[in-house]
């Protein structure tokens, strides 16, 4: 821990950052996350949270049971979390960074501890999609009702007043006022560059509130990356080209085997019409064949009658064929 004493220092700016009276409202055993910017072209050597009130500092990357300072370089900024706040925590507080021997405060703040806040957020973290929508929504106690409501952001200290302001070609902050208890930022349109910390402002009391904006997500697999484009048709063409041949040999054989029944039925019957004629038409391997002659001529002499009798043993087997002729006389 280091001990340093200093003055007091002021901020200029608008009225939500103006002046040494913008006040960080927290409820009574919450948290709060504090911001802490340096310049990204000549990063300091040290980097401070540095407590007026209690006359000490922590430096970055210090964690303790209720208080942690964590250095963000990618974003050129450190972050400040006090947690389980009391009224003891009350007090000035400075962001502080040394550079080249030099010390400089960055950002100065009063944190003041209430049981119900004079101004909080619904959310102290959202996030949304490129192109997406958010809506943050801001309370303020009965005191600031007739307070300027703002909307800030804290690295370049841009604020946004009630009513619609256009902040690029595609992206937009809107803040309504319901004149009693809160009011409701929609920022439209989102950009990558959003992201950031902003503070809900009314008068000079505040609270932080961070957005982060991811890349917006491909519609239906489309990219806006041509190379990834033909990377896709490249994996998805032979896919597709066995798949319709799939599908084609499924109804192929669907096809036959709603056939095939049918076909064996048909099949079915020529073999039994087939085996109908060879019984009726095909001869027996060896036949047994009487003769026998008659003569059909009237006798004049029952004397000369002549009788024949056809003794049936042995009897032909079965399928043998009998001939009778009648021969003329």
């Amino acid at each position: 821990m280091i001990y340093i004493s200093v003055g007091f220092w002021l901020i200029l700016g608008v009225e939500c950052f103006g002046g040494s009276n913008h006040i960080v409202t927290i409820k009574t055993g919450g948290s709060v996350t504090i911001p802490c910017h340096y310049d990204e072209k000549n990063p300091p050597q040290k980097k401070y949270w540095f407590s007026v009130t209690d006359n000490y500092s922590i430096s970055i990357n210090t964690t303790e049971e209720n208080l942690s300072v964590i250095d963000h370089p990618d974003q050129s900024l450190f972050t400040v979390t006090m947690r389980n706040l009391q009224n003891k925590h009350n007090g000035e507080y400075y962001c502080s960074v040394e550079t080249e021997g030099n010390l400089n405060f960055t950002y100065e703040l009063y944190l003041s501890v209430q049981p119900a806040p004079d101004v909080s957020v619904m959310n102290s973290s959202v996030s949304g999609h490129e192109g997406d929508n958010i809506s943050v929504q801001c309370f303020y106690s009965s005191g600031y009702q007739n307070k300027s409501k703002q909307w800030c952001r804290y690295k370049d200290k841009d604020c946004y007043t009630v009513g619609r302001t256009e902040t690029s070609q595609n992206s937009s902050v809107q803040i309504s006022d319901d004149g009693r208890s809160s009011f409701t930022v929609l920022m439209t349109g989102l950009r990558l560059s959003d992201s950031g910390w902003y503070y809900c402002c009314a008068g000079e009391a505040l609270n932080p509130v961070q957005l982060t904006v991811t890349e917006a997500e491909p519609v239906n697999g489309a990219t806006d990356n041509p190379k990834d484009s033909n990377k896709g048709l490249t994996v998805w063409l032979p896919v597709s080209a066995a798949l319709l041949l799939l599908l084609i040999l499924v109804g192929v054989f669907t096809w036959r085997l709603k056939r095939r029944p049918k076909q064996d039925k048909h099949q079915n019957r020529e073999r039994n019409d087939s085996r109908t004629v060879d019984a009726i038409y095909s001869k027996p391997e060896e036949e047994t064949v009487i003769y026998n002659t008659i003569n059909d001529e009237c006798p004049t002499d029952p004397k000369d009658v002549t009788y024949s009798i056809i003794d049936d043993t042995p009897k032909p087997p079965v399928g043998g064929t009998i001939y009778s002729t009648v021969a003329p006389h």
